[in-house]
């Protein structure tokens, strides 16, 4: 005759049924295999656990009452824990790692602006970096979550601005792949970059960028001059201007540039004097 209401033997293998839980209403705790329990508490109320060894450590780990989590399930879960602790892992991290909440890609873009705000060039460029992403991106992929974003979300957004605006479509492809970047180290995505591989799919941007028009050399001496004698612009302007052509140094090194920079020292090694 069947001992109801006790498990039979140490480990006990799908001991349990649906039918059968009724019977057990007496306060204990009762196996079922893999680790996974029936726990009736002093009021009645059913709940499953897990029992097993984490990391050399006795480990219980809650599973839900039995009114919501149905035996199958429970057993489901039971040999995942059972699973993951073989691995090495622990089942409660992965559990509460499962049960994070994963932001919108509006989110995400928001938070990243806040950690990045610091890296800005200056509080204009920060302000741009946020709403590009505003105007062009959040109202099609905005609500979406960040870890359901596809390579076809990516593409109907740049799509929409690739030909008609195609430096801002770079920068909101940049901007969009530093988020998911985000996204996946905080452990909200896993895999690819959606971004990666667009400019593969979208039509190339024609070279209609034109330069300004170069001065002939035979007519920069005089343009020096007349560049000295300008009064209505700012010296640091002027004198830059006037440094750059005398050196053919790019711009951005000449507006960065600075003291330390400069060598005073003549071929002859004495020193000029400073105007």
């Amino acid at each position: 005759m069947r001992n109801k209401g006790k498990p039979r033997g140490r480990h006990p293998y799908q001991r349990l049924s649906a039918i059968s839980l009724r019977r057990y209403r007496q306060p204990g705790r009762y196996a079922d295999g893999n680790g996974l329990y029936l726990v009736v508490d002093p009021s009645g109320a059913q709940r499953w656990i897990w029992r097993g060894v984490v990391q050399g450590k006795r480990c219980d780990l809650g599973l839900g009452s039995v009114d919501v989590v149905p035996l199958a399930d429970a057993r489901e879960q039971a040999r995942l824990c059972r699973y993951q602790a073989r691995q090495g892992e622990n089942p409660k991290a992965a559990r509460t790692r499962t049960r994070r909440v994963v932001p919108t890609f509006a989110d995400a873009a928001r938070q990243v602006h806040t950690e990045q705000r610091e890296t800005f060039r200056n509080p204009k460029h920060a302000a741009q970096w946020l709403a590009s992403l505003e105007l062009d991106v959040l109202p099609t992929i905005g609500a979406q979550r960040v870890d359901v974003i596809t390579s076809g979300d990516v593409l109907r957004v740049l799509t929409a601005v690739w030909t008609t605006k195609p430096e801002t479509a770079r920068r909101l492809k940049q901007r969009m792949k530093l988020v998911f970047d985000w996204a996946k180290a905080s452990g909200f995505r896993s895999g690819d970059n959606p971004t990666e591989g667009m400019t593969k799919v979208l039509p190339k941007h024609r070279g209609d960028k034109q330069h300004h028009a170069a001065l002939p050399y035979r007519d920069v001496p005089a343009f020096v001059t007349r560049l000295s004698a300008l009064s209505d612009m700012q010296p640091a302007v002027r004198l830059g201007l006037e440094f750059l052509i005398l050196t053919a140094t790019r711009t951005n090194e000449v507006q960065r540039a600075t003291w330390a920079e400069v060598d005073w020292m003549q071929p002859s090694g004495r020193s000029p004097v400073r105007a």
